[in-house]
């Protein structure tokens, strides 16, 4: 059985908006007198949840509120949630470079930490002496960084650099040195808050590649931020989710990450419309029911590569309507639409009229088409006989995210990393010898 190396217990961080250290001398003396009396501090009572959108009614703030988890050795625990939502606060209390307000943190093992990118390189000397600096500074010895010097200067890619100061190098090439030099180190446990971020796609895939090695191979045990669903997926055992300085839900990777693009898009793989005001339509036809779903009929909002995925939706028409057709837009994470497809083929769309009644339709995605990310799909229908006319157009009514890595295994073959463009198609191939 693992043991837990990382156990954190009510832990809690409050900051005053717009001061240094603790605020006022008059709060200062307050807090001290409180406390030689052995009473709480009087202004733990009054903060807010740190909801960056909203106006508050006090200076103080909970950047972390009452948070408990464990983590085992050689667990990879993913932390996700919305930008102010408290990952970089805790990581900075677990790293022990802020101290907590409230709670306790207990780690067993050597920590490294990179939270942000280059810390502890000083611009002015070269990538070589920010090695050893940096090396030391993350608790490595001088024979240590000797020896895995090569390795360091070979995985960040910047050997041709190595004696130009690091004030010259490129954001990405920062990065590379950086991470290079913290993935090299043998600590029991690694913390790390975006630092793939900057980084481009071939070097994103050997960090992961590495931090795969160090978990699975070594044992080590990480913690990784990152607002990156698909790198969560690939790489993480556990998530946990923050919300407005608190867990807002923790478990399965598939089903943290599920409901953090639910709550972010707004919409899931389901949706039922069953608020009569609110029901896209008029008075022709209206939209009641939308949902992706594998070929068991399973709604789902994280599908396999290889799967087929299901887009079906049930309207009702009110009045009898002249020819029509029907269909679904996809796009992805970035908003480029993937493509549209609308049916007019079914013995439904070869009618001249449509009479009153409930309508199911399904449009299926061919397996390996979609590429792996985030997907919104567009539900619609309409008619065009001179001129469009739309009965119902949902932009956004479904939701969801194709994945390749199930259990570490990839429908991808042997290619080192994620396919690049928006479909990755499993095509027909022919090869025959031409000589031998």
């Amino acid at each position: 059985m693992s043991r837990t190396v990382i156990r954190v217990e009510n832990l809690s961080k409050q900051y005053r908006l717009g001061q240094v250290s603790t605020g006022t001398l008059g709060h200062d003396l307050n807090r001290w007198w409180h406390r030689v009396r052995g009473k709480d501090d009087p202004y733990l009572k009054i903060g807010e949840v740190n909801d960056r959108t909203r106006m508050g009614s006090t200076d103080y703030v909970w950047a972390l509120k009452n948070i408990n988890f464990e983590v085992k050795d050689g667990e990879v625990l993913g932390i996700i949630g919305r930008n102010g939502a408290g990952k970089s606060t805790l990581l900075k209390i677990l790293s022990r470079t802020t101290a907590p307000t409230h709670g306790s943190v207990k780690i067993k093992g050597h920590i490294a930490s990179l939270l942000e990118v280059g810390t502890g390189f000083h611009p002015e000397l070269s990538g070589r002496e920010n090695i050893f600096l940096n090396g030391a500074i993350l608790g490595m010895t001088k024979e240590e960084i000797k020896r895995r010097f090569d390795q360091i200067v070979d995985f960040a890619g910047v050997e041709r650099y190595i004696d130009t100061p690091v004030k010259r190098y490129s954001s990405g090439m920062y990065v590379r040195l950086a991470f290079s030099v913290a993935a090299h180190l043998e600590p029991e446990i690694m913390i790390l808050d975006e630092v793939l971020a900057v980084g481009d796609a071939e070097f994103q895939n050997k960090c992961i590649g590495r931090m795969r090695e160090v978990s699975e191979k070594d044992g080590r045990t990480i913690l990784f931020v990152s607002h990156n669903m698909e790198i969560i997926n690939r790489i993480c055992d556990r998530v946990i989710l923050l919300k407005n300085g608190t867990i807002g839900r923790e478990g399965t990777v598939e089903s943290v990450t599920s409901a953090y693009l639910r709550s972010d898009l707004g919409t899931s793989s389901h949706r039922n419309w069953t608020d009569a005001a609110a029901v896209p339509g008029n008075d022709f036809m209206q939209l009641l029911e939308a949902r992706v779903h594998n070929t068991k009929g399973e709604t789902k909002e994280i599908m396999e590569v290889s799967e087929q995925v299901g887009i079906t939706f049930t309207f009702r028409v009110l009045q009898p309507v002249r020819k029509f057709t029907h269909g679904f837009t996809i796009k992805n994470e970035s908003g480029l639409v993937v493509f549209s497809s609308h049916d007019l083929n079914t013995s439904i769309g070869k009618e001249e009229t449509r009479l009153p009644g409930l309508y199911e339709v399904t449009g299926w995605i061919p397996p390996h088409f979609l590429a792996e990310g985030l997907f919104t799909i567009a539900v619609a229908a309409f008619e065009n006989y001179g001129s469009l006319h739309i009965h119902f157009n949902e932009p956004e009514a479904l939701a969801f995210t194709v994945i390749d890595y199930i259990d570490g295994n990839s429908a991808r073959g042997f290619y080192p990393g994620r396919f690049p463009g928006i479909v990755r198609p499993l095509l027909q191939w022919e090869a025959r010898t031409i000589h031998s």
